[in-house]
């Protein structure tokens, strides 16, 4: 059964940083947890990371907050607070998540299909990601 495109949330990730994909990782969490399907499309370095395992070691770049800020993330981390990874694996588990890699990104990083179908569900270019998008509103990129 096809799900209305505008009660379908579309993420598309490029950037690597850590803090980005965490907040897509609690949007997609999120979106699941309340019955809306959700897209994450990773590219370039968000793409880097999922394939490297990026997405369960919290890591923050230098001069991106205060010392005292980076410090408390960590620590809140340390303590329990849920990873990026376990955020995607949540909203994964709903079967309202889909998880796309670019098949560019994937050349342009040096990897074949066949050596990322365990971290997505699909390897797709822009005109399929143009089609899967077709007429959904509600879209961030991170």
């Amino acid at each position: 059964m096809e799900v209305d495109p505008r009660k379908r949330i579309a993420l598309f990730l490029h950037s690597g940083d850590y803090d980005r994909l965490h907040q897509a990782c609690s949007i997609a969490a999120a979106a699941t947890a309340s019955g809306r399907d959700v897209q994450l499309f990773f590219f370039w370095w968000a793409l880097d990371q999922l394939l490297r395992g990026g997405l369960d070691e919290p890591a923050f770049r230098e001069g991106l907050a205060p010392p005292e800020t980076l410090e408390a993330a960590e620590d809140a981390f340390e303590s329990g607070y849920p990873t990026a990874g376990a955020l995607l694996g949540v909203a994964r588990e709903t079967g309202k998540c889909t998880v796309y890699a670019c098949s560019a990104s994937a050349g342009l990083l040096g990897r074949r299909p066949d050596e990322i179908a365990d971290k997505v569900d699909q390897v797709v270019g822009w005109t399929a990601i143009l089609s899967l998008t077709a007429g959904v509103t509600d879209r961030f990129y991170l």
